[in-house]
């Protein structure tokens, strides 16, 4: 069965930090890509960060310079290091995983709730 559990979502204070982690199962994880989106209330699903099998990353150009997308292969998780979060950044963060070769394999997680306020 196919699983992705995302956690880590809290209230965080503006200029704040968080670390999201994504375990997944089920499915040979080495072979997808790996992607973190967010919703936002009333906005429509943005990719925030992206990191391929082969390890290249590719990032939101509002994230960039605060945000560090990882994988770890060996424990099928992706983490997502957020800095200096502000109130844009809040919003229902998803893992989702696509393979390499087959972008129409892709499976979602449930989210979880980034919340950046005073």
């Amino acid at each position: 069965q196919v699983q992705l559990v995302e956690s880590g979502g809290d209230l965080v204070q503006p200029g704040g930090s968080l670390r999201l982690s994504c375990a997944a199962s089920g499915f040979p994880f080495r072979n997808y890509d790996m992607t973190w989106y967010r919703q936002a209330p009333g906005k429509e699903r943005e990719l925030v960060a992206s990191i391929y099998s082969g390890g290249r990353t590719n990032y939101l150009e509002t994230v960039k310079d605060r945000f560090t997308i990882s994988r770890d292969d060996t424990k099928n998780t992706v983490l997502l290091q957020m800095n200096s979060l502000n109130s844009d950044d809040t919003g229902v963060y998803y893992c989702n995983a696509k393979h390499t070769f087959a972008a129409a394999i892709d499976y979602w997680g449930q989210g979880t709730q980034v919340t950046v306020s005073s």
